[in-house]
């Protein structure tokens, strides 16, 4: 028997998704993705959000750092860090569903002015975890309300406050917590990074992303560092090279073309940096996966 939840959610997602297998829902920030086969890789360009998997599995890369996730597990991303994506399990039997969320600041920092002030730590931007059944339950509940549609003006607002508020009381809180912070380190990083995505091909100064972050130098590396879990060259650094191996495995782009597309002068020092982040040059890298998905797929 299936669950309740992933019956309601492809329910939807068959009326309502879009050719990319999204289906948007009347609830700001709640999307269910579905698919019927695996993903090419595709890049991931994220505000903070909570990802539930219901069917299927899906993985991501922050770099060399690879999180598979499934049934039952969870995926938070805090920060709008480096990464890219792929559906690994999905078929037309049993489709990859889950559902994101995009995580409020407003809704984080009104909650943290209610609940007990807790220490901080540093947290890692990119998290996989079973779900808490809590957090279950909230998505659950704001699920079946898309089939009461005369429901939402009411009650959509408290169960996504409490579905933040189960995702803070629980092991994420932390993290969750540094998105909240108003004119905070998180969204002031965020104006540096937009500019690093942007015009990641080029060379931008630290002095420069210092100041539409508006802080000193020592403190924006100090903070982009905390945020991101990287230095602002290394980010950078790690934006080219994602999209090179995303542009030679879904495009079929030489590693040469790749390299010159992302802003490298050099094809060798293109390759020996590649080779240190993904662990295998271009060439056999993009072999290796090909091979893997192959595997999968057969």
């Amino acid at each position: 028997m299936k669950d309740p939840m992933l019956t309601a959610a492809l329910a939807y997602a068959a009326a309502n998704a879009n050719e990319t297998g999204a289906a948007e829902t009347p609830i700001p920030g709640f999307v269910i993705m579905t698919a019927t086969e695996p993903s090419e890789l595709q890049r991931l360009i994220l505000q903070p959000v909570c990802c539930l998997v219901l069917q299927g599995s899906k993985r991501v890369m922050m770099g060399a750092d690879v999180f598979d996730f499934s049934q039952g597990d969870s995926l938070l991303i805090t920060s709008d860090v480096p990464t890219v994506s792929e559906i690994t399990v999905a078929s037309a039997d049993e489709p990859y569903v889950s559902l994101a969320l995009d995580l409020n600041a407003a809704v984080i920092a009104d909650l943290m002015g209610d609940m007990p002030p807790t220490r901080q730590h540093p947290a890692a931007p990119v998290r996989v975890d079973t779900t808490d059944r809590e957090v279950a339950d909230a998505a659950g509940r704001l699920v079946r309300l898309l089939d009461r549609p005369d429901t939402l003006p009411v009650l959509q607002a408290q169960l996504v406050r409490e579905m933040h508020y189960w995702l803070m009381a629980g092991r994420h809180g932390d993290a969750i917590r540094q998105v909240g912070w108003p004119d905070g380190h998180v969204e002031r990083i965020g104006r540096a990074v937009a500019v690093l995505r942007r015009d990641y091909a080029r060379p931008q100064p630290v002095a420069k992303l210092a100041e539409i972050a508006g802080m000193s130098v020592s403190s924006f590396h100090q903070h982009f560092r905390s945020v991101t879990s990287l230095t602002p060259l290394q980010f950078q650094k790690q934006l080219r090279l994602i999209e090179a191996k995303r542009l030679m495995q879904a495009e079929g782009r030489s590693a040469s073309q790749a390299a010159y597309a992302v802003g490298y002068e050099s094809v060798p020092q293109f390759t020996r940096e590649y080779g240190r982040l993904f662990g295998l040059p271009p060439v056999q890298d993009i072999k290796a996966n090909r091979r893997k998905a192959e595997t999968v797929a057969g």
